[in-house]
């Protein structure tokens, strides 16, 4: 890079990171180090929470998503959208999480079923979570590795050291600087000013890509030549699409629906000044990433372009070359096998590509296809080579963003999407570090202790549980390999915890129905089944397939898939492969997701004997002891619909403005125009694929970038507000050492003691 880029990388992080080191002197006593107090504002969530979410493993994923199946999907995850808006609305879980004033999903667990639960069900998440996260620094060390064309090994004082390591390790030192001086805090600081910066670095990268990659000229033509089946941009032409299609779609939505509280109890979800606040931060969350999401898709759409069209043929000829070299030497350990795959791709002929003359490209047929074919070709035949190919092959996708993007982008623009990346790093990989670490000491830890600690001790805990996980998270980034699609691999693996965690919240949230018993359960036989699709992914080359092979019973298992999924074909099709198990990480996590609610109800219907006591769960009524409960929503006929879209007394005049205009612009433009009006006009008469160019670039370019200057210039306006008025609420906070996430007889330390005090005074009272 230029010394401008660099320039402009570092001091905006150093900025970042003294912040975080300047918040320490908030930090009074464990829910300051754990949740910020409770005292955080709206736009400090919401925009903390967007670089939180987003991260290089989110954008390397997609680009390597979207890659394959183009935008046609996206027109069906509109079927999303008055899901997300409706829960976010109505605050579904966050609003009801926030009202036990627990301070991780654990506390929640012992309080609304037991001890025993907590412990086992903490252990699992966090194995879960751990691991899935893990793989961040290690995608994020390689999109730097050939973003900025580092070498695959360095020499310090001598020594040749593993770039990846040194990489891997920096990122989680930086991560160390954020938490251990005032955790929460520090955190949602920092994620909230580096939110504030990247707004103004969305609009320039999207500026830069929507004017130098024309769409009608380039991009939709690139989207429009696909085979029958396959588009990239008709939604009614797309059946033929595998992996990421309509059905994993449907298991995203149920997912979302299912899961929605599953992460949520260490993360920002109790940093809420109240429980209408932290409701008011989801609802802000449709505005907060317009121009996030429309950033990602134009770089989506320019890698796909830059890749495809002819006027582009040089330049993607030299990045696919410099590409699979690298990739070679990362993924093949043999140097005579590395230099036949080299040579061989070396002397694969340019193609360029002519739309409307040659074939239409496809899954199978591109113009990727002759490098993989290669890779195979040279690396297969083997269980060993087979999973060689498999590293090949996924790295030759998922590293194609950061290659492309050092052959693409200018001076300056090279430097601010540095900069964005490495907020994106530090943001991410952090909080991942953080939830883990507080999960680990108040879910699997404190339970344990008969005694509280000290506030003093009870940090040093936290801040040291913090660096063993990174030391986890560096080792795993170390020895794992990647040999499956990032969005694949993630959904399986958080599986895990996902398969069963869903009736054990939803029903502990909502319902006074459901046990110990029930909740054992759904974890037994909804993250059991997870547990044992992994296991057949990962160890599927090298070691299932080959036992299947040696006993004859390939053919015989093969045919039984192919009988099973037939009745779901297009959508599910398993068929025996020898280098990928035929089931999808979709396919296994929808099967885990059904076992666990049956298994839920059935375990607490034949065990329960009373209903549970919700009311002191939530702290309504007479367990209102912070009076954070305002009067209950009256039903009328005038205000059904408020209540529909969550309105209830606590709304302010801005606050129904906000409520409306989300309402307004997700359920009556995106759902009610863009989708059920579309999807009738189609019904009639079929859209001629032009038409369909016009549509994408309309609603998700034109619109969502006028939208998203509105709320860049609103939140950036909202969030200088907020954090001024955090750091001086965070002075004034008074803190209560019971306040600890300890709790006696499924009742919170600190509300044991208000309870005892406010039976006390009514006792008084009643004399």
């Amino acid at each position: 890079m230029h010394w401008i880029d660099w320039l402009i990388v570092l001091v905006p992080v150093s900025f970042v990171l003294y912040l975080s080191v300047y918040s320490k002197k908030y930090v009074r006593g464990v829910v300051d180090f754990l949740a910020a107090g409770r005292v955080a504002g709206r736009y400090v969530l919401s925009a903390g929470d967007l670089t939180a979410g987003l991260s290089v493993i989110t954008l390397v994923a997609l680009v390597e998503s979207k890659y394959q199946v183009g935008y046609a999907l996206s027109f069906w995850e509109y079927l999303t959208v008055p899901v997300g808006i409706i829960m976010g609305l109505t605050g579904y879980c966050v609003y009801r999480f926030r009202e036990t004033r627990s301070l991780s999903i654990g506390q929640f667990l012992e309080m609304r079923y037991s001890r025993s639960l907590r412990i086992v069900a903490a252990s699992l998440r966090t194995i879960s979570e751990m691991v899935t996260n893990a793989i961040g620094p290690a995608v994020a060390a390689n999109f730097f590795i050939y973003f900025l064309g580092l070498p695959h090994q360095l020499e310090v004082f001598g020594m040749a050291l593993p770039t990846f390591a040194l990489i891997v390790g920096g990122s989680l030192c930086l991560c160390m600087v954020v938490i251990w001086p005032g955790g929460r805090i520090s955190l949602l600081i920092s994620d909230a000013f580096q939110g504030l910066m990247s707004y103004p670095i969305f609009v320039i990268i999207a500026g830069y890509v929507f004017l130098h990659f024309g769409w009608d000229d380039t991009i939709a033509p690139v989207m429009v030549d696909r085979v029958s089946g396959e588009s990239f941009i008709n939604p009614f032409d797309i059946e033929k699409l595998r992996d990421f299609n309509i059905f994993a779609l449907f298991v995203t939505i149920m997912g979302s629906i299912l899961n929605k509280a599953s992460w949520i109890g260490n993360d920002t979800t109790g940093s809420g000044r109240t429980p209408h606040e932290q409701k008011m931060a989801g609802i802000l969350a449709t505005w907060r990433s317009l121009y996030a999401w429309l950033m990602i898709m134009l770089v989506v759409v320019m890698i796909m372009a830059a890749m495809t069209h002819q006027k582009f043929a040089n330049e993607a000829y030299d990045i696919r070359s410099a590409l699979t070299q690298k990739v070679a030497t990362e993924a093949v350990s043999d140097p005579s096998t590395r230099a036949e795959l080299n040579a061989q791709i070396a002397s694969l002929p340019k193609v360029v590509h002519q739309i409307g003359v040659d074939a239409p490209l496809s899954q199978e047929s591109n113009i990727d296809t002759p490098y993989i074919n290669t890779a195979q070709d040279v690396l297969g035949g083997t269980p060993e080579g087979n999973l060689e190919f498999q590293k090949f092959r996924t790295l030759y996708h998922q590293m194609m963003l950061p290659v492309a993007l050092r052959n693409i982008l200018p001076i300056g623009i090279m430097g601010l999407f540095c900069l964005l990346m490495i907020m994106l790093l530090i943001s991410t990989d952090d909080s991942r570090v953080f939830n883990a670490s507080s999960t680990i000491v108040q879910d699997i830890i404190l339970p344990f202790r008969k005694t509280p600690f000290t506030p003093k001790q009870h940090l040093l805990v936290l801040r040291m549980t913090s660096v063993a996980v990174c030391i986890f998270f560096f080792v795993v980034s170390i020895f794992f390999i990647q040999i499956d699609y990032i969005l694949m691999f993630t959904v399986i693996m958080t599986a895990l915890w996902l398969g069963g965690a869903g009736p054990i919240m939803i029903f502990g949230l909502y319902s006074r129905f459901g046990n110990t018993v029930g909740a054992f359960g759904s974890l037994i036989f909804g993250s059991g089944l997870s547990a044992v699709g992994l296991f057949m992914q990962r160890n599927w080359a090298e070691t299932v397939f080959p036992w299947l092979s040696s006993h004859g019973w390939d053919v015989p298992v093969g045919n039984f898939l192919e009988w099973v999924s037939r009745p779901l074909n297009p959508y599910v099709v398993w068929e025996m492969d020898a280098v990928k198990f035929p089931i999808n990480s979709y396919e296994l996590y929808f099967m885990a997701m059904v076992s666990g609610i049956a298994a839920y109800i059935i375990g607490s219907l034949l065990t329960q004997r009373k209903p549970y006591n919700l009311d002191r769960l939530l702290h309504r009524g007479i367990y209102d002891v912070a009076h954070e409960n305002k009067e209950p929503f009256k039903w009328t006929p005038r205000t059904a619909m408020k209540k529909l879209i969550g309105i209830t007394p606590e709304y302010t005049r801005g606050d129904r403005v906000i409520a409306w205009s989300v309402f307004g612009y997700a359920i009556v433009y995106k759902f009610g125009l863009c989708f059920i009006g579309v999807l009738i006009w189609n019904a009639f008469q079929p859209w001629p694929v032009e038409w369909w160019s016009n549509y994408y670039f309309i609603t998700s370019m034109v619109v969502t970038a006028i939208l998203g200057i509105v709320s860049t210039v609103w939140f950036l306006v909202g969030g200088v507000i907020d954090i001024r008025r955090l750091f001086r609420d965070l002075a004034e906070r008074i803190d209560n050492p019971l306040d600890n996430g300890m709790v006696d007889g499924h009742v919170s330390l600190v509300d044991k003691e208000s309870f005892d005090t406010q039976n006390s005074d009514d006792e008084k009272t009643d004399r």
